[in-house]
């Protein structure tokens, strides 16, 4: 089986171990997700780098870092031109820093049960500035005029899972 490389702006979503993935499993449980079987995503930037939303802030890392980790790419699966390669690379590199926000998590939650919080908790999340690893794909896909969702959702509602179901 031959196995396409990805390209500069190609994103992908991971499985994550331990005690983080699993309360994003459940998390995305809650949200209607499922138990879905990816909890990360990243974009690969080219030369060995990608970006992903952390704890710690938004940071470059080696894509080897994930060698040997099943990782479902969109490389073949979501089209994109060269200038919108670009575009989604440079708007990846203009997030690096970017704080990581845990009450995206209560936003999505609020979101899909419809709960009187949910705007609310969705405008200040707006306002922090602060994205988890999924809302930093999807809004870097936004800044270069790429829609991946139909439904024009906020980049904030958007989970790995979502992602995922994508690519499939």
């Amino acid at each position: 089986m031959t196995v396409t490389p990805p390209l500069p702006g190609d994103f992908a979503v991971v499985r994550m171990d331990g005690a983080i993935g699993r309360l994003i499993r459940i998390g995305q449980f809650l949200n209607g997700d499922g138990f879905a079987d990816y909890e990360h995503a990243f974009v690969y930037l080219g030369d060995d780098r990608l970006l992903e939303a952390q704890p710690g802030g938004a940071r470059l890392e080696p894509l080897s870092g994930y060698d040997g980790v099943p990782a479902r790419w969109s490389t073949g699966r979501i089209p994109l031109t060269d200038g919108q390669r670009a575009a989604i690379t440079a708007a990846a590199h203009s997030y690096l820093g970017t704080p990581y926000s845990f009450a995206d998590y209560l936003a999505l939650a609020a979101a899909r049960l419809h709960l009187p919080a949910g705007p609310s908790l969705r405008r200040f999340v707006a306002t922090t500035r602060h994205m988890i690893c999924s809302q930093l794909v999807d809004q870097c896909y936004q800044d270069a005029g790429v829609h991946l969702f139909t439904d024009h959702r906020w980049p904030g509602y958007v989970t790995p899972a979502d992602l995922a179901r994508l690519l499939r």
